[in-house]
C-alpha cells in the first residue's frame, strides 16, 4: 500500500481506479504553404467551431455546476475571437506562409508568456487561458476530438492540473474524484470539484505508474491510498456508507422550520444564475431566493437583453416560486465577467474598475431597461433588488431616484408595479465602515463574503501562490461581518450572507450568534445548513 498526502478540496470519500490524464496536447509542425488565404479560411473555420463549442461548454457547466462556474467559458469565447490573438494568428500565416496550427500554437507561447510576465495577478491567471484556448484551436485543426475522455467505468482522476474545460467535459457518472499535481483551492477546478460533490485532492506528489491500480481517495485526511490494504480499504467503505447514510437523512430534513434549538430563525435562501436553476430551489426546499445573478441574462445574450426579455425571466422565477421572496442583484458585469459588446476598455486592475453599479450609474439607460422589467415582474411575486458593488451613501441616493423616475414612466404608460424592499450588497471595506449611514436608506444587505475576503486582505483569491494566506475565517473579515450585522439591526435593515462562506458549516453557528437574519447559499447546500441551524444552541453571552 502506498499512501501520499495532499490537500482536501472537499469532504468525502471515493472508491475506484485511477485513471492518469494525459492532457491532449501534440507536437505541431510547421508545414509551409502556398495558399495563404486558404489557410486562413481553415483557421477561420476553426475559430468558429471553437466558439461552438464554448458555448455548449458553457450550457453543459449551467446545467451541472451553475452559472457563476460556467462563466469562464463565456471568458474562453471572448478570447477566442479578440482582435488582437486574431490578428497575431493571420499575420503569421500570411507573412511567414505557415500552416494554420503552428500560427496558432505560436500566438498561444507569446500571448501566455506576455501574461505571465504581467505584474498583475488578473492577467497572470490569463495565461493559462490562452494556452487553453489555442489548444482547443490546434486540436480542430488537426482533428483531435478526444478531449475529456475517461472512458466507461467510474475511475479517480489522476493529473498534473486540470483545466475548466477539461474537468467539464468529462462524463460526471463515471467521475469519482480528482487528485491534482497543482491548483488552488480557490481555482476553478477546485470550485467545480466543491460544486459537483466530487472530493478533490491538490498538492500530491503524483505518479504516471498509478494508472489502473485500485485507490481510495480520503477527503477527510488529505491522503490517497494506492492499492490499500483490506483493513484500511474497510475503514473507509465503512466511512463512505455512513456518508450516504447521513445524506439520505437530510431528505427528512424538507418541509422542516430553519430555526435553532432556542427558537432563533433563520432565512435560508438559494443562490440561482437562471431560470433553470428554480428548479433545483425548490428540490431542496429553500425559503426563497437570496441571489439571483442577473447578468447571466446578459452573459448569455448576444446583444443587450432587452426589457421584454429579462420580464419574462424575472416573472417566471417569481412565478414558479409561488411568494416565496426572489432578490435580483442588478446587472454585475466587469472583472472577470466581460462582455463584447458593452464595448469595455482594457483595465489593468479590472476588479476594482468599472464594474457592477459604476456601469449602471454611467449607462443609465441599460439599467432603466433592467428596473422596469423587474418592477413590471414585481407584480407576479415576492420580487427584491438589490444593489452590488456599492462604496458611498451617494451611490444609493442616485439609485433611488433613478428608480423614482422608473415608476413614474410606469405609471405615464398605464404599467402596475409594487413597491419592493430595495438592498444592497456590502463587499468593500468602505460599504462596511459607514454601514451605519447605508442601513438609514435600504431596506436589507446582503454581505458578499468572495470579494469582501479579497479585498480586506488584499488578496486576489485565484492566485495560487496565496492560497495558503487566503483565510475567509480571517478576524478582520469577520468582524467586519459582526460590524455589518451590528449597524443593519440598529437602523432596521435585515442582514444576510450571499457569499461562499454562508455555506460554510463551520461558521455557521457563529453567523447565528453574530445575529444574521439570512444565508443564501447553493441548492445544495440547503438542507446540510438548515441540519446545523436546528441543532444549535444561541450562546448569547458568547462575544466574538
Amino acid at each position: 500500500m502506498e499512501k501520499v498526502n495532499g490537500k482536501s478540496i472537499l469532504k468525502g470519500i471515493a472508491i475506484g481506479k485511477v485513471l492518469f490524464y494525459r492532457k491532449g496536447e501534440q507536437s505541431v509542425k510547421r508545414i509551409k504553404v502556398e495558399d495563404t488565404a486558404a489557410e486562413i479560411r481553415r483557421y477561420e473555420a476553426a475559430r468558429e467551431t471553437a466558439v461552438e463549442q464554448l458555448n455548449e461548454l458553457y450550457q453543459k457547466a449551467l446545467k451541472e455546476v451553475g452559472e457563476m462556474n460556467a462563466a469562464v467559458f463565456e471568458v474562453h469565447a471572448m478570447m477566442v475571437e479578440d482582435g488582437d490573438y486574431v490578428d497575431s494568428i493571420q499575420n503569421i500565416i500570411e507573412t511567414q506562409q505557415v500552416n494554420a496550427e503552428y500560427a496558432v500554437a505560436v500566438t498561444g507561447d507569446n500571448f501566455s508568456k506576455m501574461f505571465a510576465q504581467m505584474d498583475d495577478e488578473y492577467f497572470k491567471a490569463r495565461a493559462v487561458d490562452v494556452k487553453d484556448i489555442s489548444e482547443r484551436i490546434v486540436n480542430i485543426l488537426s482533428g483531435n476530438t478526444d478531449g475529456g475522455d475517461i472512458g466507461d467505468e467510474p475511475v479517480i482522476i489522476v493529473a498534473d492540473d486540470l483545466a475548466p474545460s477539461e474537468t467539464v467535459q468529462m462524463d460526471k457518472d463515471k467521475l469519482l474524484a480528482f487528485v491534482t499535481r497543482h491548483g488552488s483551492s480557490n481555482s476553478h477546478t477546485a470550485i467545480l470539484a466543491r460544486t459537483m460533490n466530487i472530493p478533490a485532492l491538490i498538492g500530491v506528489d503524483i505518479n504516471e505508474e498509478w494508472n489502473g491500480k485500485p485507490a481510495v481517495v480520503d477527503g477527510y485526511e488529505g491522503v490517497l491510498y494506492i492499492e490499500p490494504d483490506e483493513e484500511s480499504c474497510r475503514k473507509l467503505k465503512e466511512r463512505k456508507e455512513e456518508d450516504e447514510k447521513a445524506r439520505n437523512l437530510l431528505q427528512d430534513l424538507k418541509g422542516k422550520e430553519d430555526v435553532t434549538l432556542d427558537g432563533k430563525k433563520i432565512k435560508l435562501y438559494a443562490n440561482i444564475g437562471g431560470v433553470k436553476d428554480v428548479a433545483s430551489v425548490l428540490a431542496n426546499d429553500a425559503a426563497g431566493i437570496g441571489l439571483f445573478r442577473s447578468e447571466f441574462l446578459y452573459l448569455e445574450s448576444e446583444d443587450y437583453p432587452s426589457e421584454e426579455s429579462q420580464f419574462q425571466a424575472y416573472k417566471t422565477v417569481a412565478e414558479n416560486m409561488a411568494g416565496r421572496k426572489v432578490i435580483v442583484r442588478t446587472l454585475d458585469i466587469g472583472a472577470d465577467k466581460q462582455i463584447g459588446y458593452f464595448n469595455l476598455e482594457h483595465e489593468d486592475n479590472p476588479a476594482m474598475g468599472y464594474r457592477a453599479i459604476r456601469i449602471c450609474l454611467d449607462r443609465i439607460d441599460i439599467f432603466k431597461t433592467q428596473l422596469r422589467a423587474l418592477l413590471r415582474a414585481s407584480v407576479f411575486g415576492n420580487i427584491a433588488i438589490m444593489y452590488p458593488m456599492i462604496i458611498s451613501v451617494d451611490e444609493v441616493r442616485r439609485i433611488k431616484e433613478i428608480v423614482e423616475l422608473v415608476k413614474k414612466e410606469l405609471e405615464v404608460d398605464g404599467i402596475s408595479y409594487n413597491d419592493v424592499e430595495q438592498g444592497i450588497m456590502i463587499e468593500t471595506p468602505a460599504s462596511v465602515v459607514i454601514s451605519d449611514e447605508l442601513a438609514k436608506k435600504v431596506d436589507f444587505f446582503s454581505i458578499g463574503t468572495n470579494d469582501l475576503t479579497q479585498y480586506t486582505l488584499a488578496i486576489d483569491r485565484q492566485n495560487m501562490k496565496l492560497d495558503n494566506i487566503y483565510d475567509p475565517h480571517h478576524p478582520a473579515v469577520l468582524r467586519m461581518i459582526q460590524m455589518t450585522i451590528e449597524n443593519g439591526h440598529k437602523h432596521g435593515c435585515w442582514v444576510g450572507i450571499c457569499g461562499e462562506l454562508g455555506a460554510d458549516t463551520t461558521l455557521t453557528q457563529t453567523f447565528i450568534e453574530m445575529g444574521i437574519d439570512e444565508l443564501s447559499v447553493s441548492p445544495s447546500c440547503v438542507l446540510p445548513i438548515r441540519k446545523n441551524i436546528r441543532e444549535i444552541r444561541v450562546n448569547k453571552e458568547k462575544p466574538f
